[in-house]
């Protein structure tokens, strides 16, 4: 591969990255190719970008964008690829449901380190709480919820109550009259 080539492999890493607020850094190495393909196509179906690189490539990518990912270097051993897409979970649930469905004992594509919103996680360990994490329409919808249930109690007390209120009301009117 010529410099020109690597030059050009590093600036399409930085473009996806700094695209994405959120992304994986997974191990696939030991995956068949019809397995890749079965990867890649659910990557392609949920649009999460999936970008195969070498790992010295995916380091200077790292070193041009804006952020510290001093703790995300470390990882960058064996094969590696970066998953990266707008929802902050969607890669995880993907590798996740891809080991379900590969097998009881599956544990590729593997979970090296993530970029979701500023933060870095790094480790196996931290795959379930990526996966569980809600998007950010997601908890829009849930604070929204909450701050419409107490408006909603009111308005139905109120609506059961409207013909007391009605009631008394006129009687007020009555006896000022």
């Amino acid at each position: 591969m010529t410099r020109e080539e690597k030059n050009q492999i590093i600036d399409e890493l930085v473009v996806t990255l700094s695209q994405f607020n959120n992304f994986y850094i997974t191990d696939f190495e030991t995956l068949n190719s019809e397995k890749t393909s079965k990867l890649r196509r659910a990557c392609f179906t949920k649009q999460v970008q999936l970008k195969v690189a070498k790992n010295s490539l995916i380091k200077k990518a790292l070193e041009k964008i804006e952020g510290d990912f001093s703790l995300m270097i470390p990882t960058l051993k064996g094969s590696s690829a970066i998953m990266a897409s707008e929802s902050s979970s969607l890669p995880a649930k993907l590798i996740k449901d891809f080991r379900r469905e590969s097998g009881k004992n599956a544990t590729k594509p593997g979970f090296k380190s993530a970029y979701i919103d500023g933060g870095i996680y790094v480790g196996e360990d931290q795959l379930d709480a990526l996966a569980a994490l809600k998007s950010k329409n997601e908890l829009i919808g849930d604070v929204i919820g909450l701050l419409q249930s107490p408006a909603q109690s009111v308005i139905s007390g109120l609506k059961g109550q409207g013909a007391k209120i009605a009631g008394i009301l006129k009687t007020l009117e009555e006896r000022a009259a």
